[in-house]
């Protein structure tokens, strides 16, 4: 968590201080979807430990990223979402989805002109 007073001057730095990790990162793509359950974001994150995945999420909790709201219920009933804050992240994990998409194009491009040449 930043708190107020750690603040950097850059924007930039704020920002990837607040979804710098990859897995922060792709918590919130999955949470894009709406409110998901722990089970939930564990399996869709199935090389990231309980123990990682509770951590980040207490903390963009703590940071105001995402809302965690628990269910008076037995078993207990616990989910994750965006919160407006959160929300306001949409456009720049869309942007980061083209680029990498692009990126993914330009790669496969480039090898199957490489194995062209090794045809050759």
């Amino acid at each position: 968590m930043i708190s107020k007073k750690e603040l950097p001057h850059c924007p930039v730095a704020t920002t990837v201080g607040l979804i710098g990790n990859k897995w922060k990162l792709l918590i919130l793509r999955d949470l894009l979807t709406g409110a998901k359950r722990f089970g939930e974001l564990r399996k869709g994150l199935p090389e990231l430990s309980q123990k990682v995945l509770t951590q980040n999420l207490r903390s963009m909790e703590e940071d105001g990223v995402i809302i965690r709201e628990v269910f008076a219920e037995v078993p207990p009933r616990v989910e994750y979402q965006l919160s407006d804050l959160g929300n306001s992240l949409r456009p720049i994990i869309g942007v980061m989805e083209v680029w990498g998409l692009n990126y993914q194009k330009v790669i496969k491009e480039e090898t199957e002109l490489t194995k062209e040449v090794d045809l050759v």
